[in-house]
């Protein structure tokens, strides 16, 4: 089999030589151009359209989120962000995932950084999920009303028109000959925006029932299901999917309420690779008047977690925060595990809390979604909602076992259809623990529905 075709896009040719050299380590790659701007990058990948892209964040005539968001609605194409470990790094690529990116890495900061040679095993490994990756479909613009960096119909063509490729500098010699970056080969048509979509799509209602190792699967009209087992759909209380914000809410309810008095039910999440996205759907269509505290762990490294907290927070009616240690659970409050922490519910005479812990990761994450939902286990009073969406692996898988065990209310796992990467899921559905296999439009709907009863 040929070698898949990367893109290395990068400002410094300093830098697009160690990511090349990291990338043809792994002899299933080859770096079929270099490019280094986000103009170049989109003319690159309509050109040689390659199996994957590397992208850096920031970069001059074009950045990377700017590039990315004609790239995935273009040509769209797994791309991983290369971002540095600053507060706006953070936020950008944060950002970026929310807009498409597959997923992204730290930058190395020289090809004699201590930490290279792990650097260049995170991208290799992330960059063989990406290229076996089937789903890639254009991201509908989650917002209307552009920030300085977020890339619409007007700042693109002025973009476009405006850029004039310099030919580049000659780069220093190389042990291993690389593609030199693209020239100005075709001017690029003038881009457009994709439409938005409204999404509404039939749900079935929660049956309270026997737990069944078969779980129903709802498929909107558009997805074909591919779980064989899975045939049957139920159609019967309309539930109508609520569309992503056009903007952020400028003016939120205060959230008030006595922790121990007020919560019935607690919602868990766990996600990873795709997650930021997913997450934005789901959190940004829960009512701001929704009853139930919502605990998420997203594997995701220190720093970024808070970013990914700050974003969700910024468009959804409900409060949205980076978890922290014995903070107080409430209705109507999101906590987002931070990276490098476990996060669990506890409970004392005051009401529940956030337990943060430093122990050992599982699976090979800290947080773990298996720590969190393991957690919940001993809380019979509460009517318990685990969710597992899409990422890479099995974590989550045996904690929701536990809970099916300790009478949870509800389990549901994203479907196939609309995962990045169908791994979490498919192993929780593989493990006979899931209720509900759901489209990310219907799960939403499906929480609010569940909280109601």
């Amino acid at each position: 089999m040929a070698p898949y075709r990367i893109l290395v896009v990068d400002d410094s040719g300093f830098m697009r030589k160690i990511i090349s050299d990291l990338i043809i380590q792994d002899p299933q790659f080859t770096i079929v151009a270099t490019a280094q701007n986000g103009q170049e990058a989109i003319e690159a990948v309509r050109e040689w359209k390659p199996d994957a892209v590397t992208l850096d964040l920031e970069m001059p005539l074009m950045n990377g989120i700017e590039a990315l968001q004609i790239i995935m609605r273009d040509n769209p194409t797994p791309v991983i962000m290369l971002s540095g470990i600053s507060e706006d790094n953070t936020r950008e690529t944060i950002k970026a995932l929310q807009f498409g990116a597959f997923d992204f890495i730290r930058k190395p900061s020289s090809a004699i950084s201590n930490d290279i040679h792990q650097v260049g095993d995170f991208l290799l490994e992330k960059l063989r999920i990406a290229v076996l990756t089937k789903r890639y479909q254009p991201i509908i613009a989650i917002s209307e009303k552009q920030a300085p960096n977020e890339v619409g119909p007007a700042r693109a063509e002025q973009i476009i028109k405006s850029t004039k490729i310099k030919p580049s500098q000659q780069e220093e010699p190389q042990a291993t000959p690389l593609p030199t970056p693209i020239k100005d080969r075709s001017k690029p048509n003038d881009p457009k925006m994709v439409d938005k979509q409204t999404l509404e799509q039939t749900a079935p209602p929660l049956h309270k029932q026997q737990k069944s190792t078969k779980p129903e699967v709802a498929a909107p009209s558009k997805i074909k299901p591919t779980i064989a087992a899975h045939k049957t759909v139920h159609k019967e209380t309309p539930v109508v999917a609520k569309p992503l914000h056009v903007e952020p809410p400028s003016i939120r309810k205060e959230r008030a309420g006595s922790p121990l008095a007020s919560i019935k039910h607690i919602v868990a999440i766990g996600t990873s690779t795709g997650g930021p996205r997913a997450l934005h759907e789901v959190i940004t269509s829960l009512p701001g008047d929704f009853q139930a505290p919502v605990l998420i762990v997203q594997h995701m490294p220190p720093k970024f977690t808070k970013s990914l907290a700050q974003r969700l927070d910024s468009f959804s009616e409900l409060k949205v925060v980076e978890a922290e240690q014995g903070e107080r659970v409430s209705v109507g409050v999101v906590y987002i595990a931070p990276g490098g922490f476990h996060m669990e519910l506890a409970k004392d005479a005051a009401g529940y809390s956030i337990l943060l812990t430093e122990q050992p990761p599982r699976n090979g994450h800290r947080p773990s979604v298996d720590v969190l939902f393991e957690s919940l286990a001993p809380f019979r009073e509460l009517k318990r909602h685990a969710v597992i969406m899409t990422g890479m692996g099995s974590d989550g898988a045996k904690g929701m076992k536990l809970l099916q065990g300790s009478g949870i209310e509800t389990t549901i796992a994203e479907a196939e259809e609309t995962c990045v990467v169908y791994g979490m899921p498919r192993s929780a559905v593989e493990a006979g623990c899931v209720d509900k296999v759901l489209p990310l439009q219907l799960i939403a709907p499906q929480l609010v529905q569940a909280v109601l009863k």
